[in-house]
Parts: structure tokens; sequence; C-alpha cells
């Protein structure tokens, strides 16, 4: 039996929707609207609502998004909203949709989408901040926040690669600091294969080594149909 799953990708700042078939055909344009701030609660859910109103016919959602994810509760958003810590954003939607819902980190549902299945493979999001994921002969470890780890004296993967950090040195300097951290991140994990996704992967100038590769950042809309697959088959 097919399903078609609304895919929404919620980031700093933009939040995307496509509805995709079980293999990743998509059947609508993909929408594109910008993330509102402040972005409490209420607001992202009210949003959330309205985006989804004006699509087509669905069977379920699915949705990345910008924290850790713990059974449908948001665990700290801090690109967007301090009120996050705790919210129940996965009920909060059933109840006002009615339809099933199925939320995860946005970095673990781009990795799903990224991913070859085999191997040590982890997966960099860049953009308002610094996601991602890691995965072993394709299982997902859920909810890594390298982004929050100290990479560089005091400050973070995030501090150094986020959108602040880019705004602030420069995308040549910005270049610089991504090579450092690809190769302290081999160094952590031994990966057979780095993804590195999100907005801002299209400013990477710079030579990358033989197993880093650039992924589409519509992969996090594409890697939502992984929430639903074992439900699926």
């Amino acid at each position: 039996m097919s399903f078609l799953t609304l895919a929404i990708d919620v980031g700093g700042s933009s939040i995307k929707a496509i509805i995709l078939q079980d293999d990743g055909t998509p059947i609508s344009k993909r929408s594109l609207i910008h993330t509102p701030h402040p972005a409490t609660p209420d607001v992202i859910v009210a949003t959330l609502i309205d985006l989804i109103a004006k699509q087509g016919e669905y069977d379920h959602v699915s949705i990345g998004f910008p924290s850790v994810v713990e059974h449908g509760v948001t665990r700290g958003a801090i690109n967007l909203h301090a009120d996050w810590d705790g919210f129940p954003l996965e009920e909060v939607l059933h109840s006002q949709l009615g339809k099933p819902i199925r939320i995860a980190n946005d970095a673990d549902v781009q990795g799903c989408g990224a991913i070859a299945g085999k191997g040590v493979e982890l997966v960099v999001t860049l953009g308002t901040g610094f996601g991602s994921s890691l995965f072993l002969n394709g299982k997902l470890l859920p909810n890594l926040e390298l982004g929050q780890h100290i990479f560089v004296g005091r400050e973070t993967y995030e501090d150094r690669l986020g959108q602040a950090a880019l705004d602030q040195i420069g995308v040549e300097l910005w270049n610089v600091r991504l090579l450092e951290a690809i190769a302290t991140l081999y160094k952590l994990f031994n990966y057979d294969k780095l993804y590195i996704g999100g907005g801002n992967a299209r400013l990477i100038s710079t030579d990358l080594p033989a197993n880093v590769a650039i992924v589409s950042n519509d992969l996090g809309l594409i890697g939502g149909l992984a929430l639903w697959r074992s439900s699926n088959s």
C-alpha cells in the first residue's frame, strides 16, 4: 500500500514542505516560507498549521526540527526560542491536524536521506546553526549534538561555523575553519564517509577530502520518509 508523506523541514531561517510518494517522488511543488521571529512555540505552531493547510492531500507528516527530539517532545532549540525546551510538539500538532505525525532532529532526518547505509557515516548541516547525525551500517544514533561541543578554546562548532560566525569572518576564513573541523571530526569518529548539507554548504569553495561529499539540502525533506519506512513495509 502506498502512502503520501507531507515532509516538513523547520530551520532557523526557513521552513520547507513537500508531499512525497514512498519512493521519494514529489507530487507537489516545494513550499518555502521564512521562519517567523520571535520563533516561540505558539508562533511556529500557528505557522505550521497555516502551511500544512495550503498543501494537498497526504496520509501522514514527517517533521525535521532543529533540536533534540525525544518521543515528540523538543528539548531545546537554541536557534529558535528558549520556550521550546520541553514542548510537546508532536502531541500539539496531532491534536490540531488529526493526522499521524513523527518528528525528529533535523540533522537526523537529513542524514537519513543522505547515507549509503554502510560503515560509519557522519552528517553535518551548516546553516543558522551546526547540526549533526551519526550512523553505523545505516542505524541512527539519535540526537547527536556536536554543534554544542567545544571545537577551539571555549568556542563550540556552532560558535565557529554557524551563520553568526560566517557573517562576522567571511566566507574565506569560514572555509578554513571548516577544513579544520573536518580534520578534527575524522580523528574523533574515524568515519568512512562525511556528508555536508544545510543551506550554507553551497558556500564551500575549498577542496575536500575524498571521503567527504556535499549533499543537497532537499534531503532534509526526502529523509522524512525514513521516519515512516518501518510502518509502511
